[in-house]
């Protein structure tokens, strides 16, 4: 999967060629208000996502991301988009 180059916005501010965001927030209404153009953007790109979501709010994240007018099904079918669930999180120690 190529990417586009260039820069993306998020939060006000532009990012780079190497895009990884990691931030918190207060709860799950502000986490897809302030991502939703990042998220948005990166898939129109190419780029791939990778998302640990909370089990209880798996579909509701489905749901958001299709909103934003982003083609889930299509997204999770050909890698670009890929879910964890927090227990199944793989992350180097």
């Amino acid at each position: 999967m190529e990417t586009n180059g260039g820069y993306v916005q998020c939060a006000g501010g532009s990012l780079g060629e190497h895009r990884h965001i990691c931030a918190f927030f207060n709860d799950f209404d502000e986490q897809h208000r302030v991502l939703r153009s990042f998220i948005k953007q990166g898939f129109e790109r190419g780029d791939k996502a990778f998302h640990i979501v909370d089990p209880g709010l798996w579909e509701d994240h489905l749901k958001r991301l299709a909103e934003a007018g982003i083609d889930v099904e299509r997204a999770m079918g050909t890698g670009q988009l890929e879910l964890r669930r927090w227990q199944e999180r793989l992350l180097a120690r």
